[in-house]
């Protein structure tokens, strides 16, 4: 059900429970009205000045199903009270006063402060319209608690005003209280929103990382293992054509091949040494690679069966991971060669380090390379690497045959 009127809250403190049952507030407002009803109805009856019993009961029953339309219909219930106030003071006990001061306090605790503030001048015209009903009463009306009727007719306007001005006094306290109890009641979910905002975030961004560090460690265990499967393979198939013709180099072959072997099977151990190691040193530092380890590598494809050229120009600033993703760029680029070139004449790596930016060049003379429609995993972990850099990639066959890649990377310093 919508409450999208001028009065959205409870004519009472607290919310109803989806289970349908009254909370503690609904029970002490019914309990205060009940209470003041018989106290009020005893003095009305008591007294040889004796009110109708019937307009009581009439209005104790209203009240009474003001408090339950409250719990679905609170703009409906509050209306009500409001109507009966007026009438309760003129044929009643005014025991409906305690149903309007709950429903203000509970629309300042429950609603805005507009929608409270609203509600108080409601409240104001209904006090008017009772204290004017009690001021007549007193005077012309039936008894009024047992109270013997005044004889000064003409001063009905003074107690009118009197008594307007103590019901707008006590309709404005308990419409404060309720707007301050509103207010830290609304502080305090805004807090708790917050928090929970904050929690989804950072387990977002835990999440994120996660993924970012597996996609790391993925890539860095590809390069390892790409590589070095690459380099045993190609030697493996070199030993087994000389085994028969040339038995010690091939006996040399698959030294080689246990020497890669053993060298992929450290480099592993450092990289999940580093994954496990939550205190330990950062990822790519525990790999300490660089381009000092550029000339084994290059020894390493050219024992694989590369004839590889190394040429350098400028030297690199000091900095790890400059270093490593040097490194890891030029062992993927000579690894696609390895793994599926044919016929290669040439390979050359040519690499140019300034202030600002180096350059990594990879191309081989081979035979001819049809378009490449699906990059691989490696090519788009040098992607990666070179975005990180703000850098960019060039990929693709050369004009006559082979491979080109060339990688520029941002290494100014910001």
């Amino acid at each position: 059900m919508k409450r999208n009127s001028w009065l959205s809250a409870g004519t009472v403190p607290d919310a109803v429970p989806s289970d349908g049952r009254y909370p503690i507030g609904r029970l002490v407002v019914l309990a205060a009205y009940v209470a003041a009803s018989v106290f009020l109805g005893y003095l009305s009856l008591e007294s040889s000045l004796r009110t109708s019993v019937w307009p009581l009961l009439v209005l104790f029953a209203a009240g009474l199903a003001s408090l339950y339309i409250g719990k679905r219909r609170p703009s409906v219930a509050f209306i009500m009270v409001l109507v009966l106030l007026p009438v309760s003071f003129f044929c009643g006990t005014g025991a409906e006063a305690v149903l309007v001061c709950a429903g203000l306090y509970g629309i300042g605790a429950q609603g805005a402060a507009r929608r409270a503030w609203t509600a108080f001048a409601f409240a104001l015209v209904s006090n008017a319209l009772a204290a004017l009903a009690l001021a007549l009463r007193i005077r012309f009306g039936p008894p009024f608690l047992g109270l013997a009727p005044r004889l000064d007719v003409d001063a009905w306007p003074t107690d009118w005003l009197s008594a307007t001005g103590i019901a707008a006094i006590a309709a404005l306290v308990f419409t404060l209280f309720g707007v301050n109890v509103g207010h830290r009641r609304r502080e305090l979910h805004a807090l708790r929103e917050r928090a929970e905002q904050m929690r989804r975030e950072r387990d977002q961004e835990a999440h994120i990382a996660a993924v970012l560090e597996r996609e790391r460690i993925a890539r860095e265990m590809h390069d390892v293992i790409a590589h070095s499967l690459a380099v045993m393979i190609a030697v493996a198939d070199g030993a087994q054509a000389a085994s028969v013709s040339r038995p010690e180099e091939s006996r040399r072959a698959i030294g080689r091949v246990a020497d890669t072997g053993r060298q992929a099977l450290v480099e592993m151990r450092r990289l999940l040494h580093a994954v496990r190691d939550e205190d330990g040193p950062s990822l790519s530092a525990a790999m300490s690679l660089g381009i000092e380890q550029l000339p084994a590598l290059i020894q390493e494809s050219r024992e694989a069966g590369l004839p590889v050229h190394l040429q350098q120009t400028g030297t690199l600033a000091s900095d790890a991971v400059v270093g490593l993703t040097v490194y890891r760029i030029v062992q993927e680029a000579l690894t696609n060669t390895l793994r599926h070139a044919r016929d290669v004449r040439e390979v050359l790596v040519a690499l140019s380090f300034t202030n600002e930016e180096a350059s990594i060049l990879v191309e081989d003379h081979s035979g001819l390379v049809q378009s490449v429609t699906d990059p691989g995993r490696g090519l788009v972990g040098i992607r990666e690497r070179a975005a990180f850099y703000d850098g960019y990639v060039e990929a693709g066959p050369r004009p006559g045959g082979g491979w080109r890649l060339l990688v520029r990377l941002r290494t100014e310093q910001q």
